[in-house]
């Protein structure tokens, strides 16, 4: 286990008393009506919470990817959907970092920490998912401008975004997963057309989008990082953004398992409060357990990063592992509570609905054991 700071500790102390303080004003009824939470964002950004891991220099707290994961984790104890809206808003800055020029950084990234800007990053598309080298959508080159054809799809942040990394196919031929460049892209710009998703099971207060581009004109400077390059941009944003999915898992576990707690030692049947039932025991025994083995493959992953140690099988486990202990302790808390955890008024229920999503987004969880094995046993 990786031992905490006194820094990092005030940090995670104070993102939990911000998270409970604010969170709950916005929970159901941005669930409810499928809303992203504005002032939510605004606050979280004001208090410095936002893109934490953006250099100072861009505006950012100029914090480790271990520090993002703590306020992460505490915001998800409270509220997923809510959680992942306010905090999800610099969606892509980590790649932007890594491969952007120091013009487009200077740009891009400075309003995301100062809440004047949402970012986006898109990769899906209708017919390209886990297989991000399939992908359709094409730039092509004409004078000093990239023109941009096609469709995205299940795009966080998509139809609220002011701008939006776009992963596009500018090469026909070659090594496969060379064929590719990443753009950043002007959602204001003529020929996008956005479509909101709704009718989403869970993380109902964060905003999917379908986007489609139709001749999009796209300045050359807003290449990001070298032509050809594009999918191994995605890489570097997916080895370090899974850190912070992980860090969704845990602190939605963690709040399951408080509410199960809580609740086994308040509910009262055949006379004794369920606490004292060996099979309630045996569950709050098992689900800590679990979710502590996910707290210290998060924390190393995150730790890792901030070490320079890119390791996409340790990130791949850290959220692999961690989204599958927040869906199986969510699980338990709901049985824990009976009837009442199934009805909509119980946080519990809306918990359940939201951590299933942490298993596919960021690639899902076939996806991530797939990546861990290959790398392990050296498969091409």
């Amino acid at each position: 286990m990786i031992e905490l700071g006194k820094e990092q500790l005030d940090i995670k102390k104070a993102a939990r008393e911000f998270a409970e303080n604010e969170i709950p004003k916005y929970s159901k009824e941005c669930d409810e009506k499928e809303e992203f939470p504005w002032k939510l964002w605004k606050d979280s950004c004001k208090q410095g919470f936002v893109g934490v891991f953006i250099d100072e220099a861009y505006g950012g707290q100029g914090y480790g990817y271990l520090e993002n994961a703590l306020i992460w984790e505490e915001f998800h104890k409270v509220d997923p959907g809510c959680a992942f809206a306010a905090l999800g808003t610099t969606i892509g800055a980590e790649t932007l970092l890594v491969n952007g020029s120091e013009e487009q950084k200077e740009n891009f990234l400075p309003p995301l920490v100062k809440g004047k800007a949402i970012m986006a990053i898109m990769i899906t598309e209708p017919q390209a998912g886990s297989d991000v080298a399939g992908i359709r959508t094409r730039a092509e080159k004409s004078g000093n401008h990239w023109i941009i054809n096609g469709t995205k799809t299940f795009s966080t942040n998509g139809s609220i975004a002011d701008y939006a990394i776009v992963l596009c196919r500018t090469e026909e031929s070659g090594e496969r997963h060379r064929r590719f460049s990443t753009f950043i892209v002007d959602l204001k710009d003529d020929g996008v057309k956005r479509r909101k998703l709704t009718g989403k099971l869970g993380m109902r207060a964060s905003d999917t989008a379908e986007i489609s581009f139709d001749n999009v004109h796209v300045p050359e400077e807003n290449l990001m990082g070298v032509q050809g390059r594009g999918f191994y941009h995605i890489m570097d944003f997916f080895n370090r953004s899974r850190t912070w999915v992980a860090a969704q898992a845990v602190g939605a576990a963690q709040g399951a398992l408080d509410f199960a707690i809580n609740y086994s030692r308040e509910r009262e049947a055949f006379g004794s409060r369920i606490a004292s039932f060996q099979a309630i025991q045996f569950k709050i025994a098992e689900m800590a357990t679990k979710l502590e083995a996910a707290r210290c493959l998060t924390y190393k992953a995150s730790y890792m990063l901030d070490k320079g140690e890119i390791n996409p099988v340790f990130s791949a486990m850290a959220k692999w592992y961690s989204a599958k202990i927040a869906v199986e302790v969510v699980d338990e808390a709901l049985q824990i509570h009976g009837g009442i955890g199934y009805f909509s008024d119980h946080p519990i229920s809306r918990f359940y609905r939201d951590v299933k999503a942490i298993e596919i987004y960021e690639g899902t969880k076939e996806i991530e054991k797939w990546l861990i094995g290959r790398r392990i046993l050296g498969a091409k």
